[in-house]
């Protein structure tokens, strides 16, 4: 007989419970796919917390987060039984942690431990749950990003939260990997010959892998300025893409075999060092500018530290060396305070061998394959196709759909909801193993080492714009443009 499990969510009051964990969970509740008897305990900072006022707290952000007729009062009423806020120092053991042991005592479940927390608490907390026996051998952890902030910090990370929970109970979250339309990606791949017949380099001319923000540093300028967009998008969210599109077909779908070969991917990463990094890499910092119609403040004046060097953009160009993949060039892309936000996996097929069609026929463009994850999710097939409209041929673009029509906001598609599903019934595949980070930083190590011994500060690019013109500049020398969306709702 499976376990039952509780949640316990550490920083059960901060910015990603509040927008994200809570959310999830509610939509788990309206789907009735809790277990009836789990209860979500979570800890908020101080001497003391009024659970009326922490619950009436949850429902505003709920009624405010989640989309028009999605909140049910009675759904809600439900929920908040199950919640059970704690006032708790994580660092201090003598504050709360008696009360915490209580309420965890006083069931027979056993527990996730969410850590919603900086890094810097993991091995603090992991310390106390030890000290007052809180963990069991079936205890589970899910680790928020980001783990560590180079390829040591995140080995004391890890050692120091696998010095009290095994690798098996142990989850990295990358809420990515949750969504919907990335996990369709590995199903149209491995499920359809047409898809992994030309899924290589023969085929395949480019990828490029772009996840974009409108938003600046939204009262998170001390971390993000200590992080940076490698730190906070390139180690976790991109690599994990550019991992799930180059991996080898896995000969089971399970945590093992595919951890297994995203880890080969990683591995097989062409190291970037030296003066490598400033012909493979552009980094960029936003100044001020006009995003959605309003003025944006630039990185330096919003920070107010006119010495920072922290990249609010990088573009990296990639190659993966094995058989597969040689010579394809992968480009990954993110930043803040772009014209769009939108994410977005294209991959763009070679061209046609020989044209047979006349000039006048018009331009014959390469297909593509465009998964986009964000904010609509959907994948489009770009095909070329006669206008039926003209007798003569008359070449033209045609989007073939492939979201089977499922909206947008349907509450299924939560991916953080998928993701604690897992957990609550142990599949981690969708989850990182310390392999996974270990080999992702050893790649960006050298990239960010670079970068900190040069004199040359970030390429400027005003707030609104689609970034630097060196990143336009290093992906045009090999012949391609950025896929810069005009219109989210049109074709691909």
């Amino acid at each position: 007989m499976s376990a039952t499990y509780d949640i316990i969510l550490f920083g059960g009051d901060g910015d990603l419970s509040l927008r994200k964990l809570m959310p999830a969970l509610y939509r788990g509740e309206v789907n009735q796919e809790l277990d009836q008897d789990l209860r979500i305990i979570t800890t908020a900072f101080g001497d003391s917390v009024n659970r009326d006022e922490y619950v009436a707290n949850i429902q505003q952000w709920l009624e405010k987060q989640l989309p028009d007729r999605q909140f049910n009062p009675g759904h809600f009423k439900a929920f908040s039984r199950r919640i059970t806020p704690v006032a708790l120092d994580i660092v201090d053991p003598s504050k709360g942690w008696d009360e915490l042991t209580k309420l965890i005592n006083d069931s027979a479940h056993e527990c996730i431990f969410y850590f919603a927390i900086p890094p810097s608490l993991f091995a603090k907390t992991c310390e106390n749950l030890s000290a007052h026996e809180l963990i069991t051998d079936k205890s589970r952890v899910i680790l928020e990003k980001p783990i560590g902030y180079d390829r040591a910090s995140a080995e004391v990370i890890n050692n120091a939260v696998g010095s009290y929970f095994p690798e098996d109970n142990i989850y990295r979250i990358d809420h990515y990997l949750g969504k919907e339309t990335v996990q369709n990606l590995m199903v149209l791949r491995f499920s359809n010959y047409l898809f992994e017949h030309l899924w290589d380099a023969q085929s395949i001319d480019h990828v490029q892998i772009s996840l974009a923000e409108t938003v600046g540093l939204e009262g998170r300028a001390s971390f993000y300025d200590k992080a940076g967009a490698v730190r906070d998008m390139v180690q976790n969210h991109l690599l994990q893409l550019l991992c799930l599109v180059a991996m080898e077909p896995a000969s089971k779908m399970c945590a093992e075999v595919v951890r297994a070969e995203k880890i080969k991917v990683l591995k097989s990463l062409r190291p970037i060092t030296g003066d490598d990094v400033f012909t493979n890499t552009v980094r960029g910092q936003y100044k001020a500018g006009v995003v959605n119609g309003k003025e944006q403040t630039g990185y330096l004046d919003e920070l107010n530290d006119q010495l920072s060097k922290t990249e609010t953009f990088v573009a990296i160009r990639a190659h993966i060396d094995n058989w597969r993949w040689a010579g394809v060039p992968f480009y990954l892309r993110t930043g803040k305070c772009l014209q769009k936000q939108y994410a977005e996996i294209a991959i763009q097929f070679k061209p046609v061998s020989h044209r047979v069609f006349r000039p006048e026929a018009g331009h014959m463009a390469s297909n593509k394959l465009i998964v986009r994850l964000q904010p609509d999710e959907n994948i489009q097939l770009q095909m070329m196709t006669k206008d039926l409209d003209h007798n003569d041929i008359l070449l033209q673009k045609m989007n073939l759909n492939l979201n089977q029509g499922v909206p947008q906001q349907n509450a299924d598609r939560d991916a953080y909801k998928r993701l604690l599903l897992d957990c609550l019934r142990g599949d981690s595949t969708l989850f990182i193993h310390r392999d996974e980070v270990d080999s992702s930083w050893a790649w960006l190590d050298p990239i960010l080492e670079a970068w900190k011994n040069s004199d040359d500060k970030p390429c400027q690019y005003a707030a609104g714009t689609w970034g630097p013109t060196e990143s336009d500049e290093m992906i045009e020398k090999d012949g391609f443009k950025w896929r810069n969306i005009k219109n989210l709702l049109g074709g691909a």
